[in-house]
């Protein structure tokens, strides 16, 4: 029986969204060719049956034998039995033909299979570079060991977590913390498996390998979230019980009372939940075309569902509310004969043919800013972990960070470091630059706050969702850009089992959190959340991925014309139940007493799911009101 029902189900769900189209297309031309009485041997309306009516009975018979699974579609197999019992195809092919509509309305609304896990585990190291009796071979990272030695060169992933031995980099850490820039590493310091090194060549000891790297708990991490997140279930199957007592009840005591049958059989055609079906699956269609046309492309079916009830909105800092790219937001001369635009000029030179992310942003604002070519630079080396040198002009430049001052005996006067306090506490990151072993100036740069993010924030709070900043980037960055978008909760320094923790506390504490993020370090919580939103346009194909909602152009101004809308079609839904209810009820009352028929029944009850679809319809060009 288990192998019958298995192979039942099987074919249950062969096909696809165009074989569903076709059969339902072949179906409502033979209801029309049977409503119109076309001269043909057999009535058309079994053909509606048959390709829409069956798969139906078959649902319902493998969910009663298997699970005693009592859903809408039990009702329906009742009404579309007793219709061909007493003669009435068309009210059986009707309803059946709703049904499958409702159902394939359905499917377009649902989610398939994603593979942000399997984008996860691509980013795993596949060999690593082990120094063993002073050679190095190239093994499979699975075979590091604990307490092996490793060698990372530039533009190589890093294959385990472990400490550095030697050497002096910059490592991306984007994949783990989503911080915007690589940060400078030397010995001693930890690095995590799956981030990139970008420049020097370093040594290295593994401390965690295997499943115990980062890589991997990120990963288990995905895995753990996603299984976590619950699916709404349709309102009709959800009352399905109910619905088949009642139905069944009241035909039965019709037919006991009246000793007519048709007058039962009717009863179970309008009580068919065909609105009820369409109710939720219409409202969210239109409300998935109102949002694409504001830039949401929505992955999840019942993802707008659950972001209606949503309290708490949790934002990655870096690429969501900024733009994830630094910009050189102040240059200063601490040499009274050189200029502050000489300052500029000097560095953006010696930086020009630097691969450090600092660097590119460096040259870029200097050309935007200044319209003026870069001055030539010979002799250029890259400092790993410290900066840059060249000779412009003459002068040796030296473009780097304090350290590097340090290492070339350079002083920072008092005077500069105190200018240099306000920009460090506000997260910052300052470019010194020494000419001819003299100190002549620095540059402030910094990652720039999206335009629109504050009118978004104060908006959101006008929706009544209280915006929380979950951040990778240290406490300082976090709470300047929490000031200047008035965010008052703040959580910094956040690695992707932080965030997750924290919208997991949220969760029990009885919140709805949406989380919007766009790096790899974010899946976790994108998936851990009851709604994910991931920027498409600089996010992550990971980040994409694991969330319910990409928003394609980075526009987060929409953000919360989505929220309103999400709002605005569950009032459309319960609306379109509420409605469905009413009219199923009203029609039973005429059934009871024999007014209505099973045909004109049917016809009854399919008007108010045309009613309920043209409802529906009018979220596809709502609007909020500002």
């Amino acid at each position: 029986m288990k192998t019958l029902m298995a192979k039942l189900e099987h074919i249950l769900e062969l096909g696809g969204t165009k074989k569903d189209i076709a059969l339902l297309s072949i179906s409502g031309i033979a209801l029309l060719l049977s409503l119109f009485h076309a001269p043909l041997p057999l009535d058309p309306a079994w053909v509606s049956i048959i390709l829409c009516g069956v798969p139906i009975i078959l649902e319902a018979l493998i969910g009663l034998i298997t699970a005693f699974d009592i859903k809408a579609d039990v009702l329906v197999s009742l009404a579309l039995i007793a219709s061909i019992c007493i003669g009435e195809d068309f009210a059986a092919g009707e309803v059946a033909f709703i049904m499958q509509l409702g159902a394939l309305l359905e499917d377009l609304t649902v989610s398939k299979a994603r593979a942000g896990i399997e984008k996860l585990v691509h980013l795993t190291p596949q060999t690593a570079r082990v120094i063993s009796d002073g050679a190095e071979r190239i093994l499979p990272a699975e075979q590091v060991r604990v307490g092996d030695i490793l060698r990372v060169l530039p533009g190589e992933t890093v294959p385990v977590d472990g400490v550095i031995l030697s050497g002096q980099t910059s490592v991306n850490q984007a994949v783990m913390t989503g911080e915007s820039l690589p940060v400078d590493k030397a010995a001693g310091d930890a690095v995590s498996s799956g981030t990139v090194n970008q420049f020097g060549a370093f040594e290295m000891r593994a401390d965690k390998v295997g499943e115990d790297s980062s890589i991997q708990r990120m990963i288990r991490l995905v895995q753990s979230a996603d299984a976590g997140k619950a699916k709404i279930v349709g309102i009709a199957d959800r009352w399905a019980t109910w619905i088949v007592v009642i139905a069944l009840s009241a035909a039965v005591l019709t037919w006991l009372i009246s000793g007519e049958i048709i007058r039962a059989v009717t009863i179970l055609v309008v009580f068919c939940p065909c609105a009820l079906v369409l109710a939720t699956p219409t409202a969210i269609m239109a409300a998935i075309g109102n949002a694409a046309r504001h830039g949401f492309l929505v992955r999840e079916g019942d993802a707008l569902e659950r972001l209606a009830k949503v309290t708490k909105i949790t934002f990655d800092k870096t690429g969501t509310l900024t733009y994830g790219t630094p910009q050189v937001i102040h240059a200063a001369s601490v040499l009274p004969e050189m200029t502050q635009s000489e300052v500029y000029a000097l560095c953006a030179a010696a930086e020009q043919f630097s691969e450090h992310p600092l660097g590119r942003a460096v040259t870029a604002c200097y050309k935007k800013e200044s319209g003026r070519v870069l001055l030539p630079a010979e002799d250029f080396r890259m400092l790993p972990g410290r900066g840059v040198f060249a000779r412009v002009q003459g002068k040796i430049v030296l473009a780097g960070n304090r350290e590097m001052l340090a290492e070339q005996g350079i002083a920072l006067d008092d005077a500069s470091a105190a200018q240099l306090d306000p920009y460090l506490s506000q997260g910052c990151t300052v470019i010194y630059m020494a000419a001819d072993q003299r100190l002549a100036g620095y540059l402030v740069l910094s990652d720039t706050v999206r335009a629109e993010s504050a009118g978004m924030i104060q908006a959101l709070a006008g929706l009544g969702v209280q915006p929380v900043l979950l951040t990778g980037d240290n406490e300082n960055a976090a709470a300047a850009i929490a000031r200047q978008l008035h965010i008052g909760e703040i959580h910094a320094n956040c690695l992707p089992e932080d965030k997750l923790d924290c919208i997991g506390m949220y969760q029990k504490n009885r919140e709805s959190v949406c989380m919007i993020g766009d790096g790899v370090n974010d899946a976790p919580a994108l998936k851990k959340a009851d709604v994910g939103i991931a920027m498409g346009g600089v996010g992550s194909d990971i980040a994409v991925d694991a969330a319910d909602i990409a928003l394609v152009d980075d526009e987060v101004r929409e953000l919360p014309h989505l929220i309103a809308l999400s709002k605005r079609m569950m009032t459309t839904i319960k609306c379109n139940l509420s409605f469905s209810m009413g009219l199923n009820f009203l029609a039973i009352a005429l059934a009871i007493t024999g007014i209505l028929n099973p045909v004109v029944g049917a016809l009854v009850h399919n008007a108010g799911s045309v009613l309920v679809i043209i409802n529906s319809a009018l979220l596809y060009h709502w609007k909020r009101r500002k």
